[in-house]
């Protein structure tokens, strides 16, 4: 075993590659900084696992504000579904995730966090994503049709307009495309079938950004669609579930090359043989685990089994049993031999094997309490006795001042600092900074004391992010075929409203292919191909059944038109008169004591959700502002209107 120097403990050491070493009373913080001094002083890949996504979360963040930037951080996220749930992961889930993939197999340093559940998972094999992506290169001769098809193929949605992970549009000349893995989508410009510029794009102002000489598109799923892995599927399918096929729903999507609402927990079924997180890993990575993994592992298993007993009734929708659909405790632990690892604990363990409990402690109690003269007598009182420098951390910029505030109105000398890296840098003696860190910790061989906001205002309950879905705009509203039922009124952006009946196989020029059939006014038919499905937009007008079809051939759809700009300009020059005269005249601005509505917020038993608390956030605003103000709080019932009004 390798010795390393340490900001938590001397007696911290390496494992060699196949051994196992466990370290005891990481607590709090000191666990995601363990992780990180493990990942540096080895200058080895580390796989860090939680014991489920809400730890993983918290991980990730506190590894990333102690790592400053200066290695790799990486979340292979879990799919965010339930076992053998009917519907798939979110669009951005399945990009983190293939870009991990991606990246994995040839990583030699840095920090990957994953939850241990998400290795009973399988996966693709290990050479899925690279055989599957694609190249583009400046310059490059590339046929776009033929680039095209190679996107339907990879599992890539034509749309109109990009907005989401695995979508393409095509406009003329450019082709817009969002590939998995990348935080922006890219813009392909063609001069003939040569590629003339590689640029990323802002989706919203659809500006260009920097131009690029290269780019990889990795696949959009992790389970392909093409004509092979299709027949692939009924094979197995055929081979593993008794009965008619054709009376499943989930064999006639995939037969028909649709990506069926939970198809991730039939994925054994499109390959030979699967992997596991594991495999994708280099072979001198460090593993990072509880020390009660065996524990974590087998909870999971017992959950899959209890949705499998759950959802193995519905004779439409067959699954596979867990021991086909998962990888199984037992053979992830045995897989974990191949590596060294660090069993970590937040409890003492026995000091054998070379096992270490590091000297770390929990910070007294210091609990503020804003209603009462001397709330902060606890923390000046640890200020002064504790011998060392002191990190108080708060979960936003707001709260950073309130902790600055209250603090240097009592004669400490406290500083805000940028980050972690910067208070280690010869920072203050006492420094405040904006961290995710929720419970601290005192590092005594280091002579450094970390305060969370929540160790001196109480424990805030807290959300997982929640990945917000693009608002579509109503004229990209249908994006598939299964947006559209028959008999939905339907607006074509040339003829109008009409009525969707239904697909139909038409021939033309000698070639067949599907169109969607629209009837309009006196049964007059409209047949649209089905790649031009972004001329047609959802009808958001009168009921369904009393939607007025328009006459094809006639300027009716025309004339409409034509009333709705005019219509739309003189509500615009309305409203500017409105906002004119509003803005002319002064309103009142209102001030409030800053410590009575931070003890109301303290003692809020829930924690705002990212709207509640940005509209908040924007009322105050309003109300802190000399100008009239203009604002309607609208919500369901439930969701959280009155907390607002509080």
């Amino acid at each position: 075993m390798a010795r390393s120097s340490s900001l938590l403990s001397s007696l911290i050491t390496i494992p060699d590659v196949g051994r196992s070493v466990g370290w005891g009373r990481l607590i709090g913080a000191s666990a995601a900084l363990a992780a990180l001094e493990l990942a540096e002083n080895s200058a080895r890949p580390v796989l860090v696992l939680a014991t489920g996504p809400r730890h993983a979360d918290q991980l990730e963040a506190e590894i990333r504000f102690f790592a400053g930037g200066k290695l790799p951080v990486s979340h292979f996220v879990e799919w965010e579904t339930l076992p053998y749930d009917s519907f798939s992961p979110h669009q951005d889930i399945i990009s983190q995730r293939l870009r991990v993939l991606s990246d994995l197999p040839g990583q030699t340093n840095g920090i990957v966090i994953a939850s241990a559940a998400s290795l009973l998972q399988r996966l693709p094999p290990t050479d899925y994503v690279a055989a599957r992506s694609l190249s583009v290169s400046l310059g490059q001769v590339l046929e776009r049709q033929i680039f095209i098809d190679k996107l339907t193929a990879s599992g890539y949605l034509r749309v109109p307009q990009v907005d989401e992970h695995g979508e393409f549009a095509v406009r003329g000349s450019l082709l817009d495309i969002f590939p998995m893995g990348s935080s922006a989508p890219l813009r392909i410009d063609f001069f003939d079938d040569e590629i003339e510029s590689l640029r990323f794009f802002d989706p919203d102002s659809q500006l260009s950004r920097e131009p690029m000489d290269h780019v990889r598109i990795l696949p959009a799923r992790e389970i392909p669609l093409d004509q092979t892995s299709i027949r692939n599927f009924r094979n197995r399918y055929r081979e593993r579930f008794e009965g008619q096929p054709s009376r499943s729903r989930v064999y006639r999507e995939v037969s028909d090359g649709i990506a069926h609402g939970g198809i991730e927990y039939y994925l054994p079924l499109f390959y030979a043989s699967t992997a596991s997180l594991l495999d994708y890993l280099p072979g001198n990575c460090i593993l990072f685990v509880p020390s009660d993994i065996s524990q974590v592992l087998d909870q999971a298993w017992q959950e899959i089994h209890e949705r499998y007993e759950l959802c193995s009734l519905d004779p439409e929708r067959p699954v596979l049993p867990p021991a086909e659909g998962f990888s199984q405790p037992h053979d992830i632990s045995a897989q974990f031999s191949a590596y060294s690892r660090v069993e970590y604990s937040s409890q003492s363990l026995r000091e054998i094997d070379g096992a270490v409990n590091l000297p770390a402690r929990l910070p007294p109690a210091l609990r503020i309490e804003s209603r009462f003269d001397d709330a902060a007598h606890a923390v000046v009182d640890f200020l002064q006795k504790f011998d060392g420098r002191v990190l108080f951390t708060a979960d936003s910029a707001g709260r950073r001042e309130s902790i600055y505030e209250l603090l240097s109105a009592r004669g400490l000398d406290i500083l805000r600092v940028e980050g972690w890296q910067a208070f280690l840098d010869g920072g203050p003696d006492i420094g405040v900074t904006v961290s995710p860190i929720e419970n601290g910790v005192l590092l005594p061989e280091a002579a450094i004391a970390i305060i969370s906001e929540q160790q001196l205002f109480g424990e805030r309950p807290r959300q997982r992010s929640r990945r917000r879905r693009a608002e579509r705009d109503p004229e990209v509203i249908i994006r598939q075929l299964n947006d559209l039922q028959q008999g939905s009124p339907v607006v074509h952006a040339e003829y109008g409203v009409g009525r969707y009946l239904g697909l139909t196989t038409l021939e033309t020029g000698g070639v067949s292919g599907e169109f969607l059939s629209l009837e309009y006014a006196g049964g007059d038919k409209l047949y649209v191909p089905v790649h031009s499905l972004d001329l047609i937009s959802r009808y958001t007008g009168a009921a369904a059944e009393n939607a007025p079809l328009h006459r094809l051939g006639s300027d009716q759809w025309a004339r409409a038109r034509q009333r709705a700009i005019r219509k739309i300009r003189d509500v615009a020059v309305e409203l500017l008169d409105v906002y004119a005269r509003r803005a002319a005249r002064p309103g009142h601005r209102f001030h409030w004591p800053e410590t009575d509505y931070q003890t109301f917020v303290d003692g809020f038993p829930f924690e705002p959700t990212e709207d509640q608390t940005r509209t908040i956030d924007e009322v105050l605003g309003d109300l802190a502002s000399d100008k009239p103000m203009d604002r309607v709080v609208c919500g369901d019932v439930g969701f959280g209107k009155t907390e607002i009004a509080l």
